[in-house]
């Protein structure tokens, strides 16, 4: 049987690389039969989301970066030659934040520990869309998505873009931060665990 969040089954979408995105990617791509991720498009020095899980903390939302090695020539380079750097502990950092943060919710302890072998310290050379990938395969394990995913090397030119629908549920902190949309999946994941699903079907009846 197939999944109910699959809406067009002969679709194919093709996604921006991200790192563990926010829900809406994923409710966007769980409604089509296949979809290409873009890891070939022009490395953009200002543009970190590929590179950041949003979060919400008691203090609002907060932001971890995963820093990379800069390439010697910005020009020409791609997505899917950054490499990870080890500076300041990052991994360290953000396993601390995402427990400060989710620690107490439903459902950390029961998939923190599907996360922790990409939120380590990196072998030299470790690249960034390998870690994209890892973290996007987990994620969409836990959510059950079937839709097929491959993912694109080859260089191309500008990044590829989305229009993500907004999935609303309930956050940890809602009640004193109120609702904010664009978190990581993993804010929705920890939150609410296997029902996470439900809310992506939500969101994509509301587009129908």
């Amino acid at each position: 049987m197939a999944s109910p969040l699959l809406r067009y089954p002969e679709r194919r979408i093709v996604m921006p690389m991200r790192l563990a995105a926010p829900a809406g990617y994923y409710a966007l791509m769980a409604t089509c039969g296949s979809a290409v991720i873009d890891c070939g498009s022009a490395f953009d020095k200002r543009d970190k989301s590929i590179r950041r899980i949003d979060i919400a903390d008691a203090s609002g939302l907060l932001r971890l970066t995963v820093p990379i090695a800069h390439p010697e020539h910005i020009r020409g380079t791609s997505l899917n030659e950054l490499t990870i750097s080890d500076h300041g502990r990052w991994w360290d950092v953000m396993l601390t934040a995402l427990e400060s943060a989710y620690g107490r919710t439903p459902y950390f302890e029961f998939y923190i520990d599907r996360f922790k072998p990409m939120i380590a310290r990196p072998e030299p050379g470790t690249l960034l869309a390998d870690m994209c990938r890892s973290m996007d395969e987990t994620i969409r394990a836990i959510l059950g998505i079937e839709t097929e995913v491959a993912y694109s090397y080859e260089k191309g030119g500008r990044r590829t873009e989305v229009e993500m629908p907004e999935v609303m549920y309930t956050q940890h902190r809602q009640a004193e931060l109120g609702f904010i949309d664009g978190l990581s999946v993993l804010d929705l994941i920890f939150c609410h665990g296997p029902e996470s699903p439900l809310y992506l079907l939500n969101a994509i009846n509301r587009l129908s």
